[in-house]
């Protein structure tokens, strides 16, 4: 399954948890995607992305899974790495929100520390999501200047020549 596609498919399973631990449960699915991303994208992604996309791919230790497993195992292409990784970051700011929610409402302190380690967990993917998306920034910044004709190479043009 294409990544934007799941992506949507956790933001819908998240808005309509209805407990603590189903906010937790989605967190830790939303962790599971970002890792699958990342690895893809180690793998298949473009060159500028592929050393965060590993860092991306190793963060968060997450919980076994039950008999159905993460939905990130249904990933199968990242067609639009940029629109992936926008969505991709959307969805773990509002992991982020949930979670900070849960973790003001419990009086219980093991749903406390997995709430915290969640956040930990979604915020690193965040900052490794935002770096993604600002090299790829630049490198469609750098493709978009026209060459300068005195270097025969993007880029600005030298100063004035005296």
């Amino acid at each position: 399954m294409e990544a934007e596609r799941l992506i949507a498919l956790g933001r819908h399973a998240l808005a309509e948890s209805g407990t603590a631990q189903d906010i937790v449960a989605e967190a830790w699915q939303a962790q599971a995607l970002a890792q699958a991303i990342g690895s893809h994208l180690a793998l298949c992604g473009p060159m500028e992305l592929r050393g965060e996309a590993r860092g991306l791919s190793e963060i968060g230790e997450y919980p076994a899974w039950g008999a159905g497993g993460p939905r990130a195992a249904q990933l199968t292409e990242v067609a639009d790495p940029c629109g992936a990784l926008t969505e991709l970051g959307e969805l773990l700011g509002e992991v982020g929100i949930a979670l900070v929610g849960v973790a003001c409402a419990t009086d219980e302190e093991g749903l406390y520390w997995q709430c915290i380690e969640a956040i930990d967990a979604a915020d690193e993917s965040s900052d490794r999501v935002r770096g993604m998306l600002r090299r790829l920034a630049v490198r469609d910044g750098e493709r978009a200047r026209p060459p300068d004709p005195a270097r025969g190479r993007a880029g600005p043009g030298r100063g004035p020549s005296w």
